[in-house]
């Protein structure tokens, strides 16, 4: 539909909302109750102009996510309606397409792999020589700055086999990367090729060492160029495309959480001394702070590849479908209060945060284990942390695809 038919229909009908919500992600947009309770399948309007059908209900999200019928790899096919505009290179769409070696979707879920050996002492480690660097600098710090990009940055590092003093750079290309612009802009694509350049020349460096002593995930692609026939056709670029959206989604996406559970933790101080008090339940406590992450402030794109019922409405194929985490993961229907942040919530929290069905994250492992010995340093090695300044003064960053905070100031 284009913007001339949208505007003619909201002449007929009442006019659309306006997505995203809100790029606060500590506080719940007062719309979720209302659409939920009152329009659960609702017309909103996107960033881009773009109808789109925002599923806001628990049992709808699921239905959506798993449900074959909703396409994620179409959201960047061209002319489709869109959440914002594509930023990322159709080359370097097409090269994902392209990407369908079992050896290499085996090399990525084996580094993927939170038990690998020494990979949590290690991160613990890493956790604790972050601290001593806050507490050495002195109070107040920026915890996010100081610690959750660092140590997302850390552990990416380590599992695609890349330097760790290089992590600046990557971080910084990731501010670009995941914008979210109403109109595509032209160095967005120079942004991509740099990372995608990067990660092909690592590739190269770990091509040029013995088998023996080559590391992490480009490691393993090294050895998939060398001796897997069905991964001959895959290119240098096309490997370091899936290191360039590993880095990048996990990245962000490990980072993000973080800063918005200690956000959450530290406005309930009392929840800061239970952990400390009960190190034993952080694995729990990470399942209850992924519920209530409101760090996805776009929805979940989907692209209906049929005419599909959702609820009482009718999706009509080639129509955007958005899930609204904030939504199901906030609906009583599904969570026994879900307005109170219970730590002892019971097991299973069957929440959404990482997606369902086909697309349910393959990482969700590794970004628990990585929650959790943060979670655990930090209640043990700050036992006063508090923010340091008051909540409503946070800066949240806009045009981006996390509600995320520029900076978290804490004090011990």
């Amino acid at each position: 539909m284009s913007v001339e038919q949208l505007e003619g229909r909201e002449t007929a009908e009442q006019p659309l909302l306006d997505f995203p919500l809100s790029r606060r992600g500590d506080v719940l947009p007062q719309e979720c109750t209302r659409l939920r309770e009152q329009a659960p399948v609702a017309r909103v309007r996107t960033l881009t102009g773009d109808p789109a059908w925002l599923v806001s209900s628990y049992a709808l999200a699921r239905q959506v996510l798993e449900d074959d019928r909703f396409s994620l790899k179409d959201t960047a096919n061209a002319g489709v309606p869109r959440q914002y505009a594509l930023t990322i290179p159709p080359e370097v769409v097409n090269n994902m397409g392209n990407i369908n070696s079992a050896g290499l979707r085996t090399a990525v879920m084996k580094a993927l792999n939170p038990r690998q050996k020494g990979l949590q002492d290690w991160l613990r480690a890493t956790a604790g020589e972050l601290v001593d660097q806050i507490l050495a600098e002195g109070a107040p710090a920026d915890l996010r700055a100081g610690f959750a990009d660092p140590f997302s940055a850390a552990l990416h590092c380590r599992i695609l086999g890349v330097p760790y003093e290089d992590r600046r750079r990557l971080m910084s290309g990731l501010d670009v990367a995941f914008m979210t612009a109403r109109e595509p802009f032209a160095d967005s694509a120079l942004n991509w090729y740099k990372d995608v350049g990067y990660f092909a020349d690592r590739l190269r460096d770990q091509l040029a060492l013995p088998a023996e002593e080559r590391t992490g995930l480009l490691g393993r692609f090294a050895d998939l160029k060398e001796a897997d026939p069905e991964s001959a056709h895959l290119t240098d670029e096309m490997f370091a495309t899936v290191a360039v959206s590993l880095f990048g989604a996990g990245a962000v996406s490990t980072s993000a959480f973080l800063v918005l559970a200690v956000l959450a933790l530290l406005q309930r101080p009392e929840l800061v001394g239970y952990l400390r008090r009960h190190p034993e339940r952080t694995g729990r406590a990470v399942e209850e702070l992924l519920r209530w992450n409101l760090s996805v402030g776009d929805g979940l794109p989907r692209i209906a590849l049929a005419d599909v019922r959702v609820g009482d409405v009718l999706v009509k194929e080639g129509e955007l479908v958005l899930v609204l985490l904030e939504g199901a993961n906030f609906d009583p229907a599904a969570f026994a209060d879900p307005d109170v942040l219970d730590l002892e919530r019971d097991s299973p929290n069957a929440h959404l945060a990482f997606g369902a069905g086909r697309h349910f994250c393959p990482a969700s492992a590794l970004g628990r284990t990585h929650a959790e010995i943060a979670l655990e340093v930090l209640v043990d090695r700050l036992p006063g942390l508090r923010l340091a300044v008051p909540a409503e003064n946070l800066v949240w960053r806009t045009g981006f695809i996390k509600r995320l905070p520029e900076r978290l100031p804490v004090a011990w």
